[in-house]
């Protein structure tokens, strides 16, 4: 295990979720790469990786680390594999994020169950080896919903609670293996506002129902692929979204929110909604391969703390790093250590 390290009392770091996979493990720099191996072999690159993920965080200086989502192909395919009800072999090309993109998605076909749990090997992988706090994200209830063909239960909301109660299975086998922070990655909040606040949120509550390890929910306007990028382009000068379930989300029993910042239209002023959550602040854009200076990362947080009280704010990336290529990821993660650092002397 790492030597245990002092934790910052204001701005710990973290990273939204993924880092890139190495070339060895994955073919590097896609969002949906292919694995290099398969059977044994594939598990012990996984594991490879897993432990690689760490140290690259541990080195840049991040305090709250996670496993770099290392051993899932997709954010959201990675808990899907483990679920009875999915016909991997019934795929259906469908618009996902209110039709912002096609994918081809698994159908369900029949009552949702969990054979096994999902995410044990990595999770209790991670936490052997590192004795920073650890974080580990599963994908939300609604950005589910909205990754898959239904032919089954014939309603959004009862298919998310379907959802929801496996990812507490899971959740609670997460918190057993020593994970500190559970997240539930939903982009699909700022696409389907109304739905979010009505029972996107009741969904995420069946998911932590029980569980005491830290809660927290990302939302976001997607990875930095083609198809976000341009989405980007036509949502005007300012990113009003949240301002829909930002007030619901406040009332909500999840514990902190992870958001999109830096490089984006999203008025800071909107954190306020937020009173009483902790805050993860994307201060490191994953759309772009330009590595933020610490400067500029310390004065998003500084702008930050204008609006959302400092002892509640966690800088981090706006996004999952998957696509990006690992030197990149690896100077933007000690630019948003070096940029906390510098806001920690200014604040602290």
């Amino acid at each position: 295990m790492s030597e245990s390290v002092s934790k910052p009392t204001l701005f710990p770091t973290t990273v939204a979720g993924s880092l890139p996979k190495p070339a060895w493990l994955a073919e590097p720099n896609k969002l949906w790469a292919q694995w290099r191996s398969q059977g044994d072999e594939l598990a012990q690159a996984k594991d490879d990786a897993t432990l690689l993920a760490l140290k690259l965080q541990e080195d840049a200086g991040i305090d709250i680390v996670t496993d770099g989502e290392q051993a899932r192909q997709h954010f959201v395919h990675g808990f899907l594999e483990a679920i009875e009800g999915i016909d991997f072999d019934k795929r259906v090309e469908m618009g996902i994020r209110n039709n912002r993109y096609k994918a081809m998605c698994p159908t369900v076909t029949g009552p949702l169950r969990l054979r096994e749990r999902v995410h044990a090997r990595e999770a209790r992988l991670a936490r052997a080896h590192t004795a920073r706090k650890l974080k580990f994200t599963l994908p939300g209830p609604m950005t589910i919903v909205d990754t898959v063909a239904d032919a089954h239960y014939g309603d959004r909301a009862k298919m998310a609670m379907a959802f929801a109660a496996l990812l507490n299975d899971e959740a609670h086998g997460l918190e057993a293996d020593g994970i500190d922070v559970i997240q539930f990655d939903e982009p699909a909040f700022n696409v389907y506002m109304d739905e979010a606040a009505d029972w996107g949120i009741a969904a995420l509550h069946r998911a932590i129902d029980g569980v005491s390890a830290t809660s927290a929910v990302h939302i976001c306007y997607g990875y930095g692929i083609p198809a976000n990028i341009a989405w980007k382009e036509t949502l005007g000068g300012e990113w009003r979204q949240y301002e829909r379930f930002f007030p619901a989300l406040a009332q909500s029993l999840i514990d902190r929110v992870s958001i999109e910042c830096i490089n984006s239209h999203v008025p800071l002023r909107v954190l306020e909604l937020l009173d009483g959550k902790d805050v993860e602040l994307g201060v490191i854009d994953v759309a772009t391969d330009k590595v933020e200076t610490p400067e500029q990362v310390a004065a998003i947080i500084a702008k930050a703390t204008g609006h959302v009280p400092k002892e509640k704010i966690i800088p981090g990336t706006n996004c999952g790093m998957a696509p990006m290529r690992r030197d990149i990821a690896q100077k933007k993660l000690e630019a948003l250590a070096k940029g906390a650092a510098l806001a920690r002397a200014k604040f602290g």
